[in-house]
C-alpha cells in the first residue's frame, strides 16, 4: 500500500505486532523505542526503520518525527502505542513515578499528534490521515494500585475524541483501541481458566490489536471516528458476583 506509518513503542508486545502488520501490507514503517536491542531486531525482521527515542523527552520525540517528515514528506498513519504500567499500592507510588507514566502513555500521544497537525497545517495535506491511540479497558475499570496507569488511559480516551474534533478539517480520523488481557509476556504461562474467563474462550494476542489497526486505516473506514473500540474477548460485558 506504501503508506507512511509511524509507531511509538514498537520494539515488543503489541507494538511489535503492529509494526509487522503494516510492514506485511507493504507500507513504509518507522517506529521508535528506548530498547535498542529489541528495536534493531524488529527492524531486521520486518524491514521497518528503527529510531531510538525516549517518548517522555519532547525534543527527542519531535526530532524523531521530523526525520520521518524530512525523509518521506509526511506521515499517513500515526499509532500512539507506547505504554508502561505502574501497578503498586497507592501509598508507595511517588509523584515522579506517576508523572513518568503520564508522560509516557499520555503526554507522548499529545506531542506526536500535535506534531502531525502542525506539519499538515504547514504543508496543506488533507487527503488522508489516521491516528490510533492505544487505550485500555482500565480507562473504565480498575484494580487497587493502578492509579497512574488508569489515569493515563482515561486521558487517552478523552484525548482521542478531542483530537478527532480538532483534526476533522484535515481529514484525519482519530480512534482508540482499548485492549483487555493480551498475552504479551512470553514467559507467562496461561491456564485453562484464564481462557475460559473470556466470552471468546481465549486470552487475546497482539495480533488481535494489530488487525484492528489495519481495519481502521482502510480508506473506506473513515466513518469510524472519535471512538474507543474495546477488544477484550467480551469480558467487560460480564456481570460478576462473588461466589
Amino acid at each position: 500500500m506504501n503508506r507512511r506509518i509511524f509507531i511509538t513503542g514498537g520494539a515488543h508486545g503489541i507494538g511489535k505486532s503492529i509494526v509487522q502488520a503494516f510492514a506485511d501490507k507493504g507500507d513504509k514503517v518507522v517506529f521508535c523505542d528506548i530498547d535498542t536491542a529489541r528495536g534493531e531486531m524488529v527492524a531486521a525482521q520486518t524491514g521497518a526503520v528503527f529510531y531510538k527515542a525516549d517518548v517522555t523527552d519532547a525534543v527527542q520525540l519531535e526530532a524523531c518525527m521530523q526525520q520521518v517528515f524530512d525523509t518521506w514528506g509526511d506521515i499517513d498513519v500515526l499509532v500512539n502505542n507506547v505504554g508502561i504500567g505502574m501497578f503498586r499500592p497507592l501509598t508507595e507510588v511517588s509523584v515522579a513515578e506517576f508523572d513518568q507514566v503520564i508522560g509516557t502513555n499520555l503526554r507522548s500521544a499529545f506531542i506526536t499528534s500535535r506534531m502531525l497537525a502542525r506539519h499538515r497545517k504547514a504543508n496543506g495535506n488533507t487527503a488522508y490521515g489516521r491516528i490510533i491511540n492505544l487505550c485500555s479497558t482500565r480507562y473504565l475499570q480498575s484494580e487497587a494500585g493502578t492509579e497512574a496507569y488508569s489515569a493515563s488511559k482515561g486521558g487517552i480516551y478523552s484525548l482521542t475524541h478531542a483530537l478527532a474534533v480538532s483534526l476533522a478539517p484535515m481529514h484525519i480520523t482519530v480512534n482508540a483501541i482499548a485492549p483487555g488481557w493480551i498475552h504479551v509476556q512470553e514467559t507467562e504461562v496461561l491456564r485453562p481458566e484464564d481462557h475460559d474467563f473470556h466470552l471468546s474462550k481465549r486470552v487475546g494476542t497482539p495480533q488481535d490489536i494489530a488487525r484492528l489497526c489495519l481495519f481502521l486505516c482502510q480508506a473506506e473506514n473513515n466513518f469510524i471516528n472519535a471512538q474507543t473500540l474495546t477488544v477484550d474477548g467480551g469480558t467487560t460485558a460480564k456481570m460478576i458476583y462473588p461466589e
